[in-house]
């Protein structure tokens, strides 16, 4: 399940290039040091996974504390037709019920604050730059949290979060060196296989959630496991 986390990042980066793109090509970076500027972006790619990590960590209290009741394997499920649903129904219902529109002044300030940094050229400013973009809302990254609240532990929630993130690596570093190098055909292309993995992630979740006794897939609940050793003494 882990490993959905960092093809969902690798396959939703072409996405982020629309969405985080901008920023990328605005790294002040320096052009003349091809190890400096590497580092640079490194320290950009940082700054964005610690805000991924402690994404994770706050979702993944969340469902920790859903699990504590019990509710695991329903919150499991929960998930799963939620990620479907937000691939099936229609793009303007959901523009309609924007969630960022409780914290648009935050989301404002983020971007203010994101300006000033792009104009500095110090080191901890990419580090900055990356971490303040982490929090930037994005419908990608709203799948990974729900991925991330079923988990339901703190530790596998941030590193599902930090996976989604290093997928996105790749595709965002050959952005910064190479600017818009992919083809509308090949665009389009690869924007039509992100909501197909993304209602397959939501189909693994509900089956984990139905705890069919299927190792690492869908285990059984842990209840139902304790009662079967129970009475086999």
């Amino acid at each position: 399940m882990l490993v959905s986390a960092f093809i969902l990042g690798l396959l939703g980066s072409f996405h982020c290039i629309g969405m985080c793109g901008p920023i990328a090509f605005m790294l002040p970076v320096g052009r003349s040091n091809t190890t400096k500027k590497l580092f640079q972006i490194l320290l950009y790619h940082f700054g964005r996974l610690l805000a991924y990590g402690i994404i994770g960590l706050f979702f993944g209290l969340i469902g920790k504390s859903l699990n504590i009741f019990g509710l695991q394997q329903g919150l499991s499920i929960a998930i799963g037709v939620l990620m479907i649903l937000a691939v099936l129904v229609p793009t303007q219902l959901l523009t309609r019920y924007n969630f960022s529109k409780p914290i648009y002044k935050l989301i404002s300030r983020l971007k203010n604050r994101l300006g000033k940094e792009l104009k500095k050229r110090t080191p901890d400013t990419f580090l900055t730059i990356g971490f303040l973009n982490g929090f930037l809302p994005c419908g990608l990254v709203y799948m990974a949290i729900f991925a991330a609240i079923a988990y339901g532990d703190l530790l596998e929630s941030s590193l599902y979060m930090i996976l989604f993130g290093m997928g996105t690596i790749p595709l965002m570093t050959a952005t910064v060196y190479a600017g818009n190098f992919l083809t509308g055909k090949a665009r389009l292309r690869i924007q039509k296989a992100i909501p197909v993995f993304i209602v397959i992630i939501g189909l693994l979740f509900v089956v984990r959630g139905l705890g069919l006794g299927i190792p690492y897939l869908s285990p059984k609940p842990i209840t139902e496991m304790v009662s079967a050793d129970f009475e086999c003494h």
